[in-house]
């Protein structure tokens, strides 16, 4: 059979026997439920079925004696209602079904757990999950699979993510299956992001984390992003926050190009002065009010950047990310060990210059708020950092714990979190 302009193959046959034709069809996988049954001249019912051979040889070794059946193309099909409200992971299985059905191939287990059920979509293009396609019947496709996937997806453009490389910039291996350019565009909360998706990432799961930052109240500070990527946080920062300026430190020059794209995106690119290489060896000192250091598994390394940086007469807060290990907690306290709300942090900042009472109790309630090891690992930060802040400026400073907040699960049992540490000098007696 071989399809015309906006036509597909149907089966054709009187109407009293047009349900009994569709049951058999369906039994054997082979009606088009993407169209609706439709009437064609002659008074007949055309039945939609899969393009291929397997309709064809079916109509010659399995309809009934005495049912009337033809084989007809049909012109413009009319979509069927379950076909308009399809969810999009169930659609693509049905057009990778048809597909295969069209080339000969039996639909098996194996390849429906290989079809992919989430993804990312940046734009025109959706990005697939590194464990998805994988079974090798999908590269006797060829190309034809990959546009039956972005057909489906409604997508124009096709790329499949592999393991992240373990250099020390964690960069994407990332493979382009359809279209031409790698570059694309992401909106996260009015922020407009670009970058080569085959050489930077993008982590849908830090979206908490860039919410949080966009609601604080920054206007008039300076930041320093150690880490700043495409400016997944600086941009919050100065968008949102109303940061006055920000230092951003990158060393990836695929991130560095697209950090200055984001920014002049963004409107931003007066406010921000970006600082290429390794943000250990930065020169700045005595300017920052606040300090991101968005790196995981651990920002440790940039921590005595992060204290030659905050400004040494009034000090400033640190944005420490980090993975921690903990142990599975009992169903029963799940509900109660909660983190506690953003507002708790605001109450903490204002209150510190208050009684020493009030704020131990609120760092109490705040323990007993997170998982012991957050809370652990967030106590000996505090006390690493005061005592390189210490040792710089040779005199003594205080740092508060103001707010642990967990951003995504990462691996079993490892938590992305991240720490809100005051960092001030201790006031002559």
């Amino acid at each position: 059979m071989a399809a015309g302009g906006g036509t597909i193959p149907a089966l054709a046959t009187e109407p009293r026997f047009a349900q009994h034709l569709r049951q058999r069809l369906e039994e054997a996988r082979l009606l088009d439920a993407r169209y609706r049954l439709q009437k064609v001249p002659g008074g007949s019912v055309a039945l939609p079925v899969l393009e291929g051979k397997a309709a064809e040889q079916w109509l010659q070794d399995n309809v009934p004696q005495g049912l009337s059946c033809r084989l007809l193309w049909i012109q413009d099909p009319v979509p069927s209602k379950a076909a308009s409200v399809q969810p999009p992971a169930q659609k693509l299985r049905c057009e990778l079904r048809r597909l295969l059905v069209e080339r000969g191939e039996s639909w098996s287990e194996e390849l429906e757990r290989d079809v992919p059920r989430t993804w990312q979509r940046h734009g025109d293009l959706v990005l697939l999950s590194e464990d998805s396609f994988s079974a090798a019947l999908w590269a006797k496709l060829g190309p034809v699979l990959w546009e039956t996937v972005a057909a489906a997806l409604g997508a124009q453009r096709l790329a499949k993510r592999g393991r992240v490389l373990p250099d020390k910039m964690r960069s994407p291996t990332v493979t382009l299956l359809l279209g031409h350019n790698s570059w694309v565009e992401h909106v996260d909360n009015g922020i407009r992001y670009t970058f080569d998706v085959t050489k930077c990432m993008f982590s849908p799961g830090n979206i908490t984390e860039k919410l949080r930052v966009a609601s604080m109240q920054c206007s008039g500070e300076v930041l320093v992003d150690l880490y700043a990527g495409i400016g997944y946080f600086t941009l919050p920062y100065l968008v949102h926050a109303a940061a006055a300026f920000a230092h951003a430190c990158e060393w990836n020059p695929h991130a560095l190009e697209a950090l200055r794209r984001n920014l002049a995106l963004n409107g931003v690119q007066d406010r921000c002065q970006i600082h290429a290489g390794d943000s250990r060896q930065l020169q700045l000192r005595d300017v920052a009010d606040r300090v991101n250091l968005g790196l995981i598994p651990s920002s440790e390394e940039g921590w005595p950047v992060a204290c030659r940086v905050l400004k040494k007469s009034t000090g400033g807060v640190l944005h420490i990310h980090h993975n921690v290990e903990s142990r599975p907690l009992p169903p029963a306290l799940k509900d109660e060990q909660r983190l506690p709300e953003e507002s708790s942090s605001e109450q903490k900042d204002e209150e510190h210059r208050g009684s020493e009472e009030m704020e131990s109790g609120v760092q109490e309630v705040l323990a007993a708020r997170v998982r012991p090891e957050w809370w652990s690992w967030a106590e000996a930060a505090a006390v690493r950092i005061r005592g390189l802040l210490t040792e710089l400026h040779s005199q003594p400073w205080q740092t508060h714990i103001l707010h642990i907040e967990a951003v995504k699960s990462y691996a079993p049992h490892v938590h992305h979190i991240v720490l809100d540490l005051e960092c001030r000098p201790t006031p002559p007696a």
